[in-house]
């Protein structure tokens, strides 16, 4: 990798979570500073080629522009362990020679970072990736440190749950019926889950509830809402 790959990550927004600081990351990823270990959640890849194997006319580039996202905020927080939430690949139609030449040319310029995929449902269909890659793959949850890293939300009797799967997402209103949806982070009671860290993925509107933390993300930083 190198300063040419990405423009700089933009600043994080520091929480308390399951008693550690973590990082909430512009860039819809989550950065444990303790521990040196980076958390994305629902890259998808190859979600657009899925589609246009269906014939669907979707842009292509999703997934060279997803993994310069990812391989940008390596160069910066330079991780010792990189861990995926879930649905690295969106389906079985996603192995396209396309899209597994761009994830090995992305696992070479890793290096020796240690990579841990969380099984999620669309990883079930999709299969894991090739072995060449040397990801660990495992299954919910995985214990790391005070944390459980899961791809579905739940809870656990003594981690602080970090999970993905629902892209969370929530509408800003402005003047008149204007509105703009933002993915966000959402943070309650033994439960934080991210943004889908992929392009082209959609979202869940988050219901704003007591005690629910929710942290949109645009135009490149993350900010909290206020409380419901």
């Amino acid at each position: 990798m190198t300063q040419e790959d990405h423009t700089p990550p933009s600043p994080p927004l520091p929480v308390t979570y399951a008693g550690e600081t973590v990082c909430l990351l512009p860039d819809r990823a989550l950065w444990w500073p303790a521990g040196r270990v980076l958390f994305v959640a629902d890259l998808h890849l190859g979600k657009a080629a899925t589609y246009r194997a269906l014939g669907q006319p979707v842009p292509a580039g999703t997934t060279r522009e997803n993994l310069a996202r990812l391989s940008a905020l390596l160069l910066h927080y330079r991780p010792v362990q990189l861990v995926f939430l879930g649905d690295l690949l969106h389906a079985a139609q996603a192995r396209t020679p396309s899209v597994l030449e761009g994830l090995a040319a992305w696992r070479e310029s890793s290096g020796a970072l240690d990579c841990v995929l969380v099984r999620g449902n669309h990883d079930s269909r999709a299969g894991d990736p090739p072995a060449s890659l040397g990801i660990r793959v495992v299954d919910e949850p995985f214990a790391i440190g005070p944390f459980a890293a899961c791809h579905h939300p739940q809870s656990h009797e003594t981690l602080g749950v970090i999970a993905g799967h629902l892209h969370p997402a929530l509408s800003l209103y402005g003047a008149g019926r204007d509105n703009v949806r933002l993915p966000c982070f959402c943070l309650e009671a033994g439960l934080l889950i991210l943004p889908a860290f992929g392009e082209f993925t959609g979202g869940w509107k988050v219901p704003r509830q007591p005690g629910r933390r929710l942290y949109p993300v645009g135009d490149s930083r993350v900010w909290q809402l206020p409380d419901a």
